[in-house]
C-alpha cells in the first residue's frame, strides 16, 4: 500500500459531500483523527468518572485480601488458640486464687506481724492505707515502721515473700534510732474484686 503525502495537500479542496471519492491517504488520515477525538470524548465522558470508583475497589480488594488471611490464620490455628485460651483462663485463676478476698484481708496483716515477730522486728507503726481500685483488683498498701537489725529486716523480707497470698515490699527507708535500725516501708497486697472467682 502507497501513502502518497502529497495528495494530503488537496485536504482543504475537499467536499464533505463527495467522501466516498476522496483519496484513500485523507481518508485514513481523517478516519485516523476522528478515532482520537472519539476516544478522548469516550475516556473523559465514560471512563475517567469510573477510574476513582476503580481504585477505591482495588483498595477494597487489598484490604479484604489482607483482612481475609488474617482470620485464615486464626481459623488454621483455632485449635492452638483456644488451647492458649485455656492456659491463660487457668493461670488468671490461679492468680486470682493467690489474691486474699475481703474476708481474708484482716488474716492477712496478722501474717504480716507474725512474720515480722518471728524475725526479731519490733513494730512501731501498722497502718492500712486508702484503697487503690485497678482493673481486676484492688491495691491494699499499709505503712510499716519496724525496729530491728539488717539481718532481721532481711529475714522478715524473706517471711513475706513466703506467704501463701501476695505481699510486696516498696518504699524501703532505714534509719538509725539508738542501738537499732528502724526500717519505714510500705507493704501492699492484693485483694480480688468481688465480680471475680
Amino acid at each position: 500500500m502507497d501513502f502518497d503525502v502529497n495528495k494530503l495537500k488537496e485536504i482543504n479542496d475537499l467536499d464533505f459531500e463527495q467522501v466516498a471519492i476522496w483519496p484513500k491517504e485523507i481518508k485514513i488520515v481523517v478516519g485516523f483523527v476522528c478515532a482520537i477525538i472519539v476516544s478522548a470524548i469516550c475516556y473523559y465522558a465514560i471512563i475517567s468518572s469510573k477510574l476513582p470508583i476503580l481504585e477505591g475497589a482495588k483498595n477494597k480488594e487489598t484490604e479484604l485480601r489482607s483482612t481475609f488471611e488474617a482470620k485464615y490464620r486464626v481459623a488454621v490455628n483455632l485449635n492452638a488458640y483456644i488451647e492458649q485460651l485455656e492456659r491463660i483462663e487457668q493461670d488468671f485463676s490461679s492468680m486470682l486464687k493467690s489474691l486474699p478476698n475481703s474476708n481474708e484481708t484482716p488474716g492477712l496483716l496478722d501474717d504480716v506481724t507474725f512474720v515480722g515477730t518471728d524475725a526479731g522486728l519490733s513494730f512501731k507503726l501498722l497502718n492500712w492505707q486508702q484503697e487503690i481500685p485497678k482493673e481486676f483488683y484492688t491495691e491494699l498498701p499499709i505503712q510499716l515502721e519496724v525496729a530491728g537489725s539488717y539481718h532481721e529486716f532481711g529475714q522478715f523480707a524473706s517471711n513475706v515473700a513466703n506467704l501463701p497470698r501476695i505481699v510486696t515490699l516498696h518504699d524501703f527507708d532505714i534509719n538509725v534510732a539508738g542501738d537499732s535500725l528502724v526500717l519505714t516501708m510500705q507493704a501492699r497486697t492484693y485483694r480480688a474484686e468481688a465480680t471475680e472467682q
